[in-house]
């Protein structure tokens, strides 16, 4: 069975949807930090008083415009979530879409009021590329993703129209606000503890309202969904801990050893099941809905087998070491969809990667001539970094299978080591990386003109790709069809 795992929810069979992590928010794996002025950060507090929600915004300045950072748009609809869950008390303050970026404005054209108050009503949303603003809990906590409350000053509406949407590497007014979060019936869950509002600056992590219990063993730390299906919540405090030796055997340590487990359950739907996720410093948050997974089965256990394997690969890929811009995200969801491929496999004798694979195949050919793949997210169309990024690392690691008889974790294990000081694995040291394994730099070249120019036959490139270095296939039609045998279908 096909299992399209991505950014963009893909329905399998009409019945199982995932949504891979966010990047940059791998996704969110984190990307070359923005240079910040050394200015004072804006002071927001975070306040929920039983159904009321609001965040009181203390700015430090002046300024006709504050554009939120963390701006991503809703998948399905493709249009900003903050107007359908935030509303401005403060009068003379709107709330408005410029270019990229959600912003605050004085209707006036003065200064916006150093005070602003927001009202909250948070809902989950899945975004594109982005930490999903809030996870929703069936026992009616929340959890509120910290970065949302960034904000910038600028003197006008046009320098925001004109900010790129990847600002990977850019100087930036304004520094990430200083976030108090409190909640008048107790303490709230702050990276691991139960805290009287914390307070923390650029955070990175999900700030738990309510009573949902933090549960601590010896590998792992979980806070789960009273309603989620138990047999869920008992595979990951097993499941978790043997993807984890796996990633460390191979590659080394990750970001963490002892990660913790947010796992959201949104009840059922007819006709849907799905899962979503994302990856923070030390924190996985897993979202599951619908009838599908009430009951365990091998299908579904397979489908959260793998979605945990791509989350936990971020710590290595995305944590450790992370892409140098969003455009670069194929580099860390590619990667870790191959990761997690041949973890399973390492793990579980009874897991056939084949139909994974061949939709990685598939799904690049669908979305590889849609344009350059460096801007495929600006189009939407984020799972096209999965995809063509497994395929390039499919063809990496047949590369490195021919040179000395290794796999995927051999060619990653040597770009992870040399960047850890940095911590930023480019494209540029990737690619030399494939150059040094294949001694064909044209492989590199294909895949540049890919990434940067697109190309109307991605197949053919695609089969150029796997001709040299070794991916055994069959061409059907427009098709490229994987070829297995024991290498392709084994560890890697």
């Amino acid at each position: 069975m096909r299992f399209p795992f991505g950014l963009i929810a893909a329905v399998v069979t009409g019945l199982l949807s995932l949504s891979g992590c966010a990047a940059a928010g791998d996704g969110m794996s984190r990307f070359r930090e923005p240079a910040y002025a050394a200015l004072e950060p804006v002071a927001v507090t975070v306040t929920r008083d039983g159904s009321r929600w609001t965040a009181a915004f203390d700015l430090d300045r002046d300024a006709p415009v504050w554009a939120f950072r963390e701006s991503a748009l809703l998948k399905e609809s493709r249009q900003p979530w903050r107007p359908q869950q935030w509303t401005v008390e403060t009068p003379g303050v709107v709330m408005e879409r410029h270019g990229f970026y959600d912003v605050l404005r004085a209707v006036d054209g003065g200064p916006v009021p150093r005070q602003v108050r927001i009202s909250l009503r948070p809902e989950s949303g899945d975004l594109e590329g982005a930490y999903n603003p809030a996870l929703i809990f069936s026992d009616g906590s929340v959890a509120l993703a910290s970065g949302q409350f960034d904000l910038m000053p600028y003197a006008g509406i046009a320098e925001v129209t004109a900010l790129p949407q990847d600002l990977n590497g850019l100087a930036l007014p304004g520094a990430p606000s200083r976030v108090t979060w409190i909640d008048r019936a107790g303490p709230v869950l702050f990276n691991g503890r139960r805290q009287q509002a914390p307070t923390a600056e650029d955070a990175r992590t999900y700030v738990l309202f309510g009573t949902a219990r933090l549960v601590d063993s010896e590998r792992l730390a979980m806070v789960a969904d009273p309603a989620l299906p138990s047999w869920i919540g008992g595979e990951i405090e097993a499941f978790a801990p043997r993807l984890t030796d796996y990633y460390t055997a191979r590659l080394g340590p990750g970001q963490t050893e002892k990660p913790t487990v947010m796992v959201s359950w949104s009840g059922t739907r007819d006709g849907m099941t799905s899962m979503g996720g994302s990856v923070l410093p030390g924190l996985i948050v897993l979202s599951f809905e619908g009838g599908g997974v009430l009951t365990r089965s091998d299908k579904v256990l397979t489908a959260a087998r793998w979605f945990m394997g791509h989350e936990t690969a971020h710590f290595w890929l995305g944590q450790a070491v992370r892409y140098e811009y969003a455009r670069e995200a194929w580099i860390t969801e590619g990667g870790a969809d191959l990761m997690a491929i041949r973890a399973l496999a390492a793990v579980d004798p009874t897991y056939d990667p084949r139909d994974q694979l061949q939709g990685e195949v598939d799904d690049c050919i669908t979305l590889g001539g849609d344009g350059s793949l460096a801007n495929a997210g600006s189009r939407g169309e984020h799972r096209a970094y999965y995809a063509c990024g497994a395929v390039f690392a499919l063809a990496a690691e047949a590369a490195q299978r021919r040179q000395n008889g290794g796999g995927w974790f051999d060619f990653l294990r040597p770009l992870l080591d040399a960047n850890r000081t940095d911590g930023v694995l480019t494209r540029a040291e990737w690619l030399a990386a494939l150059t040094r394994v294949s001694r064909d730099p044209s492989l590199a070249l294909d895949i540049g003109r890919m990434l940067d120019q697109g190309t109307r036959d991605p197949a053919a490139v695609i089969a150029r790709l796997f001709e040299r270095t070794g991916v055994a296939h069959r061409r059907d039609g427009s098709r490229i069809v994987l070829e297995f045998n024991g290498t392709q279908t084994g560890r890697g």
